[in-house]
Parts: structure tokens; C-alpha cells; sequence
């Protein structure tokens, strides 16, 4: 007999998750792996490790999307629901504990801060612009100092007396870190002096303003850092929860979100099928003319094209899996 599963898919600028959650809302397995501006390719590479570590047949029964790429993900798999990752991540942060009322998230190219009050959303703000503020801040420049991504977190936490390092902006932050470097300053100094230079940041520009209470619980990527857990532990002055699956809490949420929606509305799903993992999408960009907003549309055709690009959305022929991206809406359509 088939396992009934769920499937969240949380699709970002650097990395895509994809999780599967069970009836009970208990997680069953995960993964995350690179987007390399490829997010469909992703998708379909995190399915087939999904199937690949499967024990036994999944029957999926409800798919939710998040993240920036959550329309065309959602369009490609057959989503039941899609909803922003501010809503995923705190659901299955209080999944995961109910006590939780505040979330810092960090990822590849964005951050985020969560307030929670008894379960609910009270504030949340994200920051998309400064460098210094994201984990590809610290993966630069542990480069730089020659340093595995993956040996930062062991190797700052061997720090005595680490670097001042400027964080308020990346650019000023990289000039600062080869300054202290060519002073001498020992290497696991400047590596904490990086995640203090981050939490600086972080907690001066997100958390303005915000009152920070526990459980905070820590989620995305950066969290498997073990200098910036201790940072924000000695800047917060409270224990940092880091939850088991702390990089792909965001597919999880969306998978809770479809439980949920099935559990409401106890719908057939809209899920397209594992078979969408051998089959080739061709995604599309056109300016709409019709109009002076000169919006940008975007097509996902399922094949590949036969002849060049069509220069307008009016041109495009083939199974149109989905469109979107008119202010007046005349394009947002899903085509079965």
C-alpha cells in the first residue's frame, strides 16, 4: 500500500527544498539543492531524490509552494495552494515548537524576521538588498580567507578575541575584513568577527524596533553555522533553537499548508504527477504592449519551442502550462 504524503516545494534564489510531510503532519523526508538559475530543473532533481530515497510509494494528496519562485513552481507541479514564506515558515516553526514567538531566517540572497504572539503573525520584515545581511556575505568572503563554507562555523567558534568588522554594508564589510587580514588578525578571529559583524546587521536593520522574545528559534541555511547560532545567542542574551530541519523549514511549512488546505476543503489534488520529473518546460519572457504599464509576462510552455522565440505572449503556441505577470490580470490564467 502507498504512503499518502504531502509536498512542499520552496523555491529561492540559491537554493531549492523540496519536503514531504505524512497524514499526521510528521515529516517524512527532504532535500535541498542548488537553484543555479534553473529553478525547474531543480524541482524536478529534488523529486527524483525524493523517489530515489523512498522506501516505499508515495501517493501525494496535497502540494504547497513558497519562495520567490512559488508561481512557477506551483504552475509546473499542479500546487493546491501557494503562499509567501513569511506564512510557511511560521507554520512550521510552531509545528515544530508551539512556544515559539520569534523567527530570525537567513538564507542565500535574503533575510527575514518573524514576531509571533500565541501562534499568529504579528510583524515580520525581510531584507533583499544588503549583501551584508545574507549568508552569500559570509560564504564570499570565507573564500577569501581560504576557509571550506563548511568548516566556518567549527573553526570561529575557536576565536579568543575577535575582529571588529564593519557590517552595515558588504562592500565596506570586505574592505574592513582584508584591512584586519593584513594586520595579522588570526583567522578564527576574523571569521566571528564576521558573524558578530553580521548579527550587528541584522538585529540594527530587520529587528529595529522589534521586540525579540523566546523561544527564537534560527532558520535557513545560515543556521547551520555554529559562530552565528553563538552571535546571536550573546547579542540576544537568550538560547537560540536551531530546529532538526532548520535549511528546509520553509517546504516543510508549505507542506503543512497543504495538509491543512486538504484537511478544509478535502479536495482532490491538483498535483500533476511524479511523471513531471522526465518532462521538459521551456519558460518564456514578453513585454505586453497593449498598454503603457509595458508589463512583463512570463509563459511556462511544457515541451521545447520548435522554431525561435515568439516575440509577443499573443504568439506563443503549444501546451501553455501557465502565465502570469499582468497588472490588470488579463495573462494570469493556468491552462489544463
Amino acid at each position: 500500500m502507498s504512503k499518502k504524503v504531502f509536498l512542499g516545494i520552496d523555491v529561492g534564489s540559491v537554493t531549492t527544498k523540496l519536503a514531504l510531510i505524512d497524514e499526521k503532519a510528521e515529516h517524512v523526508d527532504s532535500n535541498m539543492l542548488r537553484t543555479s538559475g534553473r529553478p525547474v530543473i531543480a524541482i524536478q532533481k529534488g523529486m527524483n531524490y525524493l523517489m530515489d530515497n523512498a522506501n516505499e510509494d508515495y501517493e501525494v494528496i496535497g502540494v504547497g509552494t513558497t519562495g520567490g519562485g512559488r508561481q512557477l513552481a506551483g504552475a509546473v507541479v499542479g500546487a493546491d495552494i501557494i503562499k509567501n514564506e513569511i506564512t510557511a515558515h511560521a507554520v512550521a516553526a510552531t509545528q515544530h515548537n508551539n512556544d515559539v514567538q520569534t523567527i530570525l531566517e537567513i538564507g542565500g540572497q535574503d533575510s527575514k524576521i518573524i514576531i509571533l504572539r500565541d501562534g499568529i503573525v504579528t510583524d515580520f520584515a525581510m531584507n533583499t538588498v544588503c549583501a551584508a545581511g545574507t549568508g552569500s556575505f559570509l560564504d564570499q568572503q570565507a573564500n577569501r580567507l581560504n576557509v571550506p563554507i563548511e568548516d566556518f562555523g567549527d573553526m570561529s567558534l575557536e576565536s579568543t578575541a575577535p575582529a571588529r568588522i564593519a557590517g552595515r554594508c558588504g562592500v565596506f564589510a570586505e574592505s574592513d575584513l582584508i584591512h584586519k587580514q593584513q594586520l595579522g588578525f588570526p583567522v578564527p578571529d576574523l571569521l566571528y568577527g564576521l558573524c558578530q559583524a553580521l548579527v550587528r546587521n541584522y538585529l540594527s536593520n530587520l529587528a529595529l524596533g522589534k521586540e525579540i522574545l523566546p523561544e527564537v528559534a534560527f532558520q535557513g541555511g545560515v543556521a547551520a553555522n555554529k559562530g552565528m547560532v553563538k552571535a546571536f545567542e550573546e547579542a540576544l542574551g537568550v538560547p537560540i533553537i536551531v530546529p532538526d530541519n532548520f535549511q528546509t523549514m520553509g517546504a516543510i511549512g508549505a507542506a503543512l499548508l497543504a495538509l491543512e488546505n486538504y484537511e478544509f476543503t478535502q479536495k482532490p489534488t491538483n498535483f500533476h504527477g511524479w511523471e513531471i520529473r522526465d518532462l521538459k518546460f521551456t519558460s518564456l519572457t514578453h513585454e505586453c504592449a497593449d498598454c503603457s504599464n509595458n508589463c512583463e509576462i512570463i509563459t511556462i510552455v511544457e515541451g521545447e519551442l520548435e522554431k525561435e522565440a515568439p516575440k509577443s505572449p499573443k504568439e506563443v503556441k503549444g501546451h501553455i502550462v501557465a502565465r502570469w505577470g499582468g497588472t490588470c490580470g488579463k495573462w494570469d490564467q493556468v491552462v489544463s
